[in-house]
């Protein structure tokens, strides 16, 4: 176990095309190739031995380490103090001009003395296809290539005009092992690009300082775009920065995450592929882009949604899937690597994902809400987006009430759960305020009479009077903290009694010195074999419900203790354990957006009772009712 980093212990760098998880000590160990949902080339983080690497760390002795982000940007770097000095790694992935999709990318390693000397270790083992196929290795003078399954990566060598001190290095079974000896001041570096379209080469120091410059120059650019200026910034824009990086550039969809088969709980088999585009997930970005002002992300995702929409290529029970690859196809055939042992010995390792095809009816709400919220901001759908729209909302009409799988992927048996009607109750009432404000063609007498029939059956099967609280679903008296969205989307008002009860259930069942469980899971069986940590995306769930209850000292205190179990760069997996560990795929673009939402509702809050302000009203999500829109911006 001891050869597992933690999953904390990471850092990502990316192009907007894939990513790759930097360890503290210098190993790439995570990097998938051309795309996020793409074959992995390195994969030690799911099986050390056999999974591939590219490490960079010193030659010798006992070292410390040190990471961080360069400021505003999304380039590594990781130090390293030994007793005879100190140097740096400096890791990342220079962005592609435009958003045409490429096979073409490039690692870039920078490797520095800054004071005595340092002499760096570098290793490189790829192993293509989930280190499934072999590969060939050709060594030239500068530099080296490995080919197997159809991919190629070419190794390019940096150095210093006037270094004299030569690099030592071999290869070992297809393998690169080198040592570069480096006194303060000096610089040298590796290059590893997919697909160069040409041999290897020696890179010339300017144009490896022209690769850095250029990256700090798009990152500081695009984040200064970023209008936030509320509390917690440095959380916020590390949160905005991580998601940029998360996001495919050429179809403007954001994975879950960048990894596949990390554990919800260590030697478990809650070890799922997150390396798709969840209709859920990324609807949630539309709130925490256009929060921050980031249009032109939130007009990309809402065109690819549009995409989605128009196609109706779901399923046989619904026109949507729950997820897709971040080019829009929906072939998420689920599979497990059997040759690998897991993330410290948990298994299966699964890539694909089986859930793709459940029946989740809440997707329809957040898509509906996301539309909604864009088009209130300038950015609306076209006439084909609206008519396919239309057609998606009269088969909601005729299914809503039907059991579903539920927003947990719980594979357990389908149920009547109060989150699935809830946001179909928000699918309705966002499509109806869309036709009457924009005066849409639209089925408005039928849309209207099943949006309040949902309204009534939550309000009397989704109560549970022993509880005194809102219940998983119906019939049950299992809690569920995915219905803190119910004062958030605008259902309930949040000082209303049978809310303020619900809440006051959740301190007492789900929440654990602040952090937050998606649900009792011995209560409320999924079907699989374990337990889980509390979930963080709930956790920022409940700071949002509390501030809109008023409850902002507790709200404040719970967001303040959440920041300090991000990790040391600021970022997030997908739950916490007992001991304070993260768990599950990292970093999760749920969690940093929960964070975002969490915070701009919180800062928001604090303002207003600072000026003895009223409260936001409700209807519409209460975080953006007094906000004016944005000139229009056609989404298609």
């Amino acid at each position: 176990m001891d050869d597992y980093p933690l999953i904390a212990d990471h850092g990502l760098i990316g192009d907007l095309q894939t990513a790759a998880l930097v360890s503290a000590d210098g190993s790439i160990d995570w990097f998938c190739c051309p795309r996020f949902d793409s074959p992995s080339v390195f994969g030690a983080l799911l099986d050390h031995s056999r999974g591939g690497y590219f490490r960079v760390s010193p030659s010798r002795g006992a070292y410390s380490v040190r990471q961080l982000y360069h400021p505003n940007t999304a380039i590594l770097i990781t130090r390293f103090m030994t007793e005879e000095g100190a140097g740096e790694v400096v890791d990342f992935m220079p962005v592609s001009r435009g958003l045409a999709a490429t096979r073409n990318h490039r690692l870039v390693r920078m490797l520095r003395c800054v004071r005595g000397r340092m002499e760096f270790k570098v290793e490189i083992a790829p192993r293509f296809d989930y280190g499934r196929s072999p590969h060939e290795l050709h060594v030239s003078e500068h530099g080296a290539v490995f080919t197997g399954n159809g991919m190629e990566l070419t190794l390019h060598t940096v150095r210093e005009p006037d270094d004299a001190r030569p690099a030592h290095g071999r290869s070992v079974d297809g393998d690169i092992h080198a040592v570069l000896p480096l006194e303060a001041g000096q610089q040298r570096g590796v290059v590893l690009e997919s697909f160069a379209g040409g041999p290897p080469r020696e890179i010339h120091a300017a144009e490896f300082q022209q690769l850095f410059d250029d990256t700090v120059r798009y990152w500081r650019t695009w984040l200064s775009r970023s209008q936030y200026i509320g509390r917690w910034r440095e959380a916020v824009e590390r949160s905005a920065i991580t998601l940029k990086l998360m996001t495919y550039a050429p179809s403007g969809a954001m994975v879950a995450a960048p990894t596949a088969g990390l554990p919800e709980q260590l030697g478990g088999e809650r070890n799922w592929d997150y390396r798709y585009t969840w209709i859920r997930d990324a609807s949630f970005s539309v709130y925490a882009l256009l929060g921050l002002g980031f249009t032109e992300e939130a007009a990309a995702f809402i065109g690819w949604l549009r995409d989605r929409v128009r196609e109706q290529a779901g399923g046989r029970s619904s026109p949507l899937n729950i997820m897709y690859r971040v080019d829009g196809s929906a072939d998420l055939t689920e599979e497990v690597l059997d040759h690998w042992g897991g993330y410290r010995g948990s298994r299966p390792v699964r890539i694909g994902n089986g859930a793709a095809d459940q029946l989740q009816l809440d997707i329809y709400g957040e898509a509906l809400d996301s539309i909604s919220f864009a088009d209130r901001r300038g950015i609306q759908l076209d006439h084909r987006g609206w008519t396919s729209l239309s057609t998606i909302m009269d088969w909601l009409t005729e299914h809503w009430d039907q059991p579903d799988e539920g927003i947990w992927e719980t594979r357990g048996g389908r149920q009547d759960f109060t989150y699935g009607r809830l946001m179909s109750w928000v699918a309705f009432d966002r499509a109806v305020r869309l036709a009457t404000e924009r005066g849409r063609p639209a089925d408005l007498p039928s849309w209207t009479t099943e949006r309040d029939k949902i309204y009534a059956e939550i309000m009397e099967r989704g109560w549970n009077p022993e509880r005194q609280a809102f219940v998983q679903h119906y019939g049950s008296d299992v809690l569920d903290s995915s219905l803190l969205r119910m004062s958030t989307v605008g259902f309930i008002a949040p000082h209303d009694p049978m809310w303020t009860s619900t809440l006051a259930a959740m301190d007492q069942e789900l929440v654990s010195d602040s952090l937050v469980y998606r649900y009792n899971p011995s209560a409320s069986p999924d079907g699989l074999r374990g337990s889980e940590g509390t979930f963080s995306l709930c956790t920022f769930s409940y700071v949002d419900a509390l501030a809109r209850a008023g409850r902002l000292d507790q709200a404040r205190l719970v967001f303040e203790k959440m920041l300090t179990y991000a990790n040391h760069l600021g970022m997030y997996s997908e739950e916490v354990a007992v001991t304070g560990e993260q768990l599950g795929n990292f970093p999760q673009a749920f969690t940093h957006l929960a964070l975002i939402d969490a915070a701009i509702t919180l800062d928001r809050a604090l303002t207003r009772a600072a000026h003895n302000a009223p409260p936001v009203s409700v209807g519409m999500p209460p975080r953006t009712a007094d906000e004016p829109s944005d000139p229009a911006q056609p989404a298609g």
